[in-house]
């Protein structure tokens, strides 16, 4: 299926995604890779879904393929499905960035699942995983030559196995979309010293008006110092010398200036060791639970009751698939969804490249982080059966939730793990979410505690939607096929009530849509009784939950996806279904329900009220 968006010219007319792909560890002497490489398919024989081909003996290259697309996309120029049994190969050749001694990186952002690297004919490394970036070290395979070339081998086997696949599926449809393979994120190059700043981990500590600091620097001597310099508007706000590899707090000599949705502030910061400099940035927030004005357990921003009103942002595009066309689409889903008042994304089901992160931060919009599931194949009772009736199982049962191989289930945790590291100095993110719906869930109490030692600073919805291990912060609800109530029961949990799936109102609009058979939770037929509907489910059902106790509400969802249509915008991006004014009235006024005003308080009244609390947050 081929549909383009407004972004697909823009997308392929020069290099793709030109921009500095890592806004919080920026530095001179970087080259893009992304554009034209050779590509080919070949027939690959092996049921160990971990075994990829040798990239020292490529085959002969047949066609053209433009990264970072995948292939089955049309913006890849090659709308090929890489099948279970073959492997897609790359080839390109290159220049080294230029400098005096160092080393030199290659970076993945991400590659679906499995891949090996050559370089030269000397393999350099490889990844599993499909979702996470990894960095090769490629020095040594340069030798004196000055041009290069690099061969990468990918196997991905969609769902044939338990490895980390997302909402992919072999066979698509409803909610279940399009597999992709290969490289879908940014290809780049780095000089960097032999001394070098390899991560910088930023942890804003808002109470006590200071910045932990973390330089992790594998080449770094012991007890060799860094020095960090904070700024605002230009002026320094705080600086100190902090010891490599080992977190110190630098403390902000001014005023400390918050980040909130409403006012996404952000300090600049600048890092050296050694010979090594980098360009970071930092905001000051704090994510807690309190209790809200009307009694109620609820999320804090900065020690202040906050009402996160969200979308389910799934991040699909149907010229890209995974892969953004260009950076000025992805700020346009997030700019749409701050227009119509909302607060929150959850990020669903993918990890995003760093910049959309980076437009999440200094535009203002909180992030519910999903990790990635794989596992084998899911029982439908256990994934379906739930949105109707409301039973809860042990996920210690593994083999009823696709979890059976121990390996998997190390692995998965793993890769939990790695993206809470990868992730966890942005400022925008203040919830983690191990779990969706039972899709490969396993332990997910035992796994939150784990998610809060390592990052105690945010909070964790461990199984979102139903099957509650009673882990975690959040009382996780998706409501689709019937009225959205606070139960009693709800009430006696110390966990923040959240509502973190419903609506999903389907409105299939004629020339954008990507299939034949479009699904919604609910359809309408028009715009005007799509509008009814959505606002008659928040003023009759969501508003008075929240007066209930309800804390949190997640909307179903940003954008059409595939043969959901479900959407506040078209799957192309060319038509918003809703008036957006009237969307951000709906929004205020849960917001003036939050803050304990009247049922009755008008449009006017209501914004006055979503500023002051956001003012509060401060």
């Amino acid at each position: 299926m081929s549909m383009l968006t407004p972004w697909s010219a823009a997308a392929i007319e020069d290099i793709p995604l030109p921009e500095y792909p890592r806004p919080q560890l920026v530095r001179d002497g970087w080259a893009l890779l992304n554009g034209t490489w050779e590509c080919a398919f070949t027939g690959y024989d092996s049921s160990d879904p971990l075994d990829v081909g040798d990239p020292e003996h490529p085959p002969v290259f047949d066609r053209e393929i433009v990264v970072p697309f995948s292939p089955e996309m049309p913006l890849s120029g090659v709308n090929r499905r890489l099948g279970v049994d073959e492997l897609l190969w790359y080839r390109r050749e290159f220049s080294a960035p230029t400098g005096t001694g160092g080393r030199v990186l290659m970076h993945f952002g991400a590659v679906d699942q499995s891949c090996r690297v050559a370089v030269n004919g000397v393999e350099v490394g490889g990844n599993t995983g499909g979702f996470l970036p990894f960095t090769l070290d490629v020095t040594d395979a340069l030798g004196a030559h000055d041009t290069h070339e690099v061969v990468v081998a990918v196997r991905d086997v969609t769902d044939a196995s338990w490895l980390t696949r997302g909402k992919q599926s072999s066979t698509p449809g409803g909610i279940w979309y399009t597999p992709q393979s290969g490289i879908w994120q940014t290809v780049w190059l780095e000089h960097v010293p032999d001394v070098a700043i390899d991560r910088l981990v930023l942890t804003p500590l808002l109470e006590a008006g200071e910045v932990e600091v973390t330089v992790v620097s594998h080449g770094a001597t012991a007890g060799q110092e860094a020095t960090v310099e904070i700024f605002a508007h230009g002026e320094l706000h705080g600086s100190g010398s902090v010891v490599a590899n080992v977190p110190t707090r630098v403390r902000l000599t001014e005023r400390v200036l918050t980040w909130t949705p409403e006012d996404p502030f952000l300090y600049d910061v600048t890092v050296r060791l050694g010979n090594d400099r980098v360009e970071s940035y930092v905001g000051m927030r704090s994510f807690g639970v309190g209790t809200s004005p009307l009694g109620h357990a609820c999320f804090t921003l900065n020690g202040c009751p906050y009402l996160p009103v969200g979308l389910l942002d799934q991040g699909y595009w149907p010229d890209g698939g995974l892969t953004a066309p260009t950076d000025e689409a992805m700020v346009s889903d997030i700019e749409l969804a701050k227009r119509m008042g909302f607060t929150m994304l959850r990020k669903h089901i993918k990890i995003e490249p760093l910049r959309w992160y980076y437009h999440c931060d200094r535009l203002g919009m909180l992030v519910w982080q999903d990790h990635v599931n794989g596992g084998e194949q899911y029982r439908r009772p256990i994934v379906t059966m739930p949105s109707i009736a409301s039973p809860t199982i042990s996920d210690r049962a593994y083999g009823l939730f696709g979890r059976r191989d121990e390996a998997g289930r190390a692995m998965s945790e793993a890769e939990l793990i790695d993206m809470v590291e990868h992730l966890r100095s942005i400022t925008s993110i203040s919830t983690w979410v191990p779990f969706n719906e039972g899709w490969g869930q396993f332990d997910a109490a035992r796994i939150a505690e784990v998610v809060k030692t390592i990052d105690p600073s945010r909070l964790v919805d461990h199984a979102s939607g139903w099957h509650d291990q009673g882990g975690g912060d959040v009382l996780s609800k998706h409501i689709y096929f019937r009225p959205v109530r606070v139960r009693r029961a709800w009430k006696r949990d110390e966990r923040v009530v959240a509502l973190t799936e419903y609506g999903g109102f389907g409105y299939a609009v004629g020339r954008h849509l990507w299939g034949t058979n479009p699904s919604g939770y609910k359809k309408f037929e028009s715009a005007g009784a799509l509008l009814a509907g959505f606002q008659r489910l928040h003023r009759d059902e969501i508003a008075p939950a929240i007066a209930e106790g309800l804390a949190a509400t997640i909307y179903t969802q940003l954008s059409d996806v595939e043969d959901e249509v479900n959407g506040m915008v078209t799957y192309d991006r060319e038509v918003v279904k809703f008036d957006e004014r009237a969307v951000l009235a709906i929004n205020d006024q849960l917001r003036a329900v939050f803050a304990g005003k009247r049922a009755g308080t008008t449009e006017r009244d209501a914004g006055t009220t979503a500023k002051g609390a956001g003012t509060a947050a401060e």
